[in-house]
């Protein structure tokens, strides 16, 4: 077998191990490093797509390992990261002892990962997705809850995400995985602008927000992705 055939697979495991340190980086309550690795991770799975198209290889074997490896990377650690922001988040409030939110509730960040592999699992067998999305993307859930603590990090936020606002991010965005809302995808087959008007402006508006919030942006360019791809299909409809 070529070596060119291992390459898109070398770089989907080079996704998973970012994965699972990221779950380490996150139980020793490192959430800061967690975001940054699963930054990363998004990096490499952009790329090994790209490269299996770019070297014209493809196998059922590197799409189920894309699919495993986007349900560690993508689906438990944004559950794992949930989870330790809500635990933390309820010492914070003092809310331990309090019978309306004990702390096992904390547990109910899995959602995310639960609804996460249910997400991959249509995909796989989804023909509608081939050139966009119908579901928010379990890439784009977890960067916005792995952002999180990019945010809460700040002294002027850290009163704001309570566990009642965390734990309906969680319900929220579980339901956005399984959806059947229509997301473009940042796919080119041309890099003209007719055609690609709506991704070009997003990109621009995208590192206009890192530039002016850094990584904290990550959570505002998914809001506004999952925004323009709403106003981009009502107008589509319309026309």
């Amino acid at each position: 077998m070529k070596l060119k055939q291992h390459i898109p697979n070398a770089i989907t495991c080079c996704n998973l191990f970012c994965g699972c340190l990221a779950i380490l980086s996150a139980f020793e309550n490192n959430l800061i490093l967690s975001g940054y690795l699963v930054g990363l991770a998004a990096i490499f799975d952009f790329f090994d797509g790209f490269a299996a198209r770019l070297l014209r290889v493809t196998s059922a074997i590197g799409k189920d390992l894309d699919s495993l490896a986007d349900m560690v990377t993508f689906g438990l650690v944004p559950g794992v990261v949930m989870y330790k922001l809500l635990s933390n988040s309820i010492t914070t409030y003092n809310l331990t002892h309090e019978s309306v939110i004990p702390v096992e509730l904390a547990i109910s960040a899995f959602i995310i990962t639960i609804f996460s592999a249910i997400r991959l699992a249509k995909f796989n067998n989804d023909t509608r997705q081939t050139s966009s999305f119908i579901g928010v993307p379990t890439p784009a859930v977890a960067m916005f809850i792995c952002s999180l603590p990019f945010i809460t990090h700040q002294p002027i936020t850290t009163h704001l995400f309570n566990p009642f606002l965390l734990l309906g991010i969680s319900i929220l965005f579980s339901f956005l995985l399984i959806s059947e809302l229509p997301l473009f995808a940042l796919k080119f087959k041309t890099f003209g602008w007719k055609g690609n008007r709506v991704k070009y402006v997003f990109l621009a508006l995208s590192a206009l927000l890192i530039i002016t919030l850094n990584y904290a942006g990550i959570s505002a360019i998914i809001i506004l992705y999952i925004i323009t791809s709403i106003i981009t299909h009502l107008y589509s409809k319309r026309i």
